[in-house]
């Protein structure tokens, strides 16, 4: 099943970049995210609890970040299992200044507009496959949404 979204944010694409590559706000940004440790070079390990009908369980897993092209684009890939199935996914995440060189009003004056889409593929496995895709994909928008939502609040 696919996914995608657009989240705009009130910084540079340099800010925003290293926002969304530092463990600490990633691990804090993630719902449900219970352990976030380092397990190598842009590789993670997790653990994360989601309480939502027949996926309610607790999954352990892993995250990396490949094909890095600085302030422009990575891809994440996911995968993890628990005892209501596996998941496993990618996405490609692409960060665009807005062209037209728009700034927002901020509480501390203006700022530049960064724009990042997502684009992902999430795969399940056993009884959470069986619940069909349209709870899955709602699911999984929910929480790229909340992730996204609170990324943005950190700036």
């Amino acid at each position: 099943m696919d996914i995608s979204g657009t989240y705009t944010f009130s910084a540079t694409p340099e800010r925003v970049w290293t926002l969304m590559l530092d463990p600490t706000v990633i691990s804090s940004c993630i719902p449900g995210c219970d352990r976030f440790e380092a397990d190598g070079d842009d590789r993670y390990r997790l653990r994360l609890t989601v309480a939502l009908a027949a996926i309610t369980g607790t999954y352990d897993g892993t995250v990396s970040i490949s094909d890095q092209i600085p302030l422009t684009s990575y891809r994440l890939t996911a995968e993890g299992q628990g005892r209501p199935g596996a998941v496993a996914g990618s996405a490609a995440i692409t960060l665009r200044p807005d062209a037209a060189g728009t700034e927002v009003e901020t509480a501390a004056g203006t700022a530049p507009v960064t724009t990042v889409e997502v684009r992902a593929t999430v795969q399940t496995r056993g009884t959470i496959a069986r619940m069909g895709q349209r709870l899955i994909g709602g699911v999984s928008q929910m929480m790229m949404d909340r992730f996204f939502a609170c990324l943005q609040s950190k700036l």
